[in-house]
């Protein structure tokens, strides 16, 4: 039995939306929002949450700006999967498919929070480590930022893997404890968020020079530095002397890329802790068809939908 499903809403949803290629009966794209819709009932029937919580960006974190400029400034435009070019790829296409689902999703017992000027991940990195400590929580999100979170009770579901991510399975792939993921990445880097890694350190090389990296122990950025620090006069490796190089630059990584209040005012966190206390909707399946009716959405197994939202009203 999970405790809390929690979505991370404009990834699951951008996976849908570069991916699914249905449109309205007036012809509009609505790829994202009914693959969201199934995705959602997909997970509750095999997860069997007690509430679903979705998470969306806030338009992103003024205080990481202010660390570095260049965060986040580098990533691609989304490759959308369209097979008629008459199907507009606009942001404001995205945008009017984003409202769509915020608002057939209220009309189900889904929580959903938005905190201005806050991203997504520290919302749900909040949630975890303080609101909702200790409950077995599932995250949906393929960003590897979660990583960080995974414990006993915190798994990921992965959507571009189909798989629930455990601590074992993390540290199968990258031979490190979860941890001490955000450690070891603030010298591995993160290229899709702009964030510089050590010359010549990957995962591969980072957790075979410090084993230490792969136990349970906590370990911070000052402890992969010190221990480099150790071995660059007595070692040709050159893993040690570009760790220590990097060093200032990890400071600033760990400031970017860790998952804990540094990153949060004091009225962001009241404004999670007040929407978090919020009672969900109730389930409102007329009004759900009338809206996919205005919407002209014809495609969508209303019933099926709303037997696995039934489950979180009736835990």
């Amino acid at each position: 039995m999970t405790d809390y499903l929690i979505i991370d809403g404009m990834n699951v949803f951008m996976r849908h939306f570069a991916a699914n290629p249905a449109i309205s009966e007036n012809g509009e794209s609505i790829g994202g929002v009914v693959g969201f819709l199934r995705g959602l009932k997909n997970l509750i029937n095999g997860l069997y949450p007690k509430e679903v919580i979705v998470v969306w960006e806030g338009g992103g974190s003024p205080r990481r700006r202010a660390i570095d400029p260049n965060y986040k400034q580098s990533r691609r435009p989304v490759k959308l999967n369209r097979f008629y070019e008459e199907i507009p790829a606009t942001a404001s296409g995205r945008n009017q498919q984003i409202n769509m689902l915020i608002q057939l999703l209220r009309f189900g017992p889904i929580k959903q929070l938005y905190v201005s000027d806050c991203e997504a991940d520290d919302v749900i990195g909040y949630l975890t480590n303080f609101e909702l400590r200790n409950k077995k929580i599932v995250i949906a999100s393929s960003d590897h930022d979660y990583y960080q979170l995974v414990n006993d009770n915190i798994t990921i579901w992965s959507p571009g893997q189909k798989k629930i991510v455990t601590q074992e399975d993390i540290f199968k792939k990258f031979n490190i404890h979860p941890e001490n993921f955000c450690a070891a990445r603030c010298f591995c880097g993160d290229k899709s968020d702009g964030v510089p890694g050590a010359s010549g350190v990957g995962f591969k090389s980072i957790t075979k020079r410090f084993k230490f990296l792969s136990t349970g122990e906590k370990s911070s950025v000052d402890d992969i530095i010190t221990f480099a620090e150790q071995n660059v006069l007595q070692s040709k490796l050159k893993i040690y002397k570009n760790i220590v190089n990097h060093a200032t630059r990890a400071k600033i990584n760990w400031k970017l890329m860790y998952l804990g209040t540094n990153n949060l005012s004091a009225s962001q966190i009241r404004k999670i802790e007040f929407q978090i206390e919020q009672q969900p909707p109730s389930s409102k399946k007329l009004d759900f068809m009338r809206a996919l009716k205005r919407y002209q959405i014809n495609n969508f197994d209303v019933n099926s939908y709303f037997m696995a939202l039934n489950f979180i009203n009736n835990k």
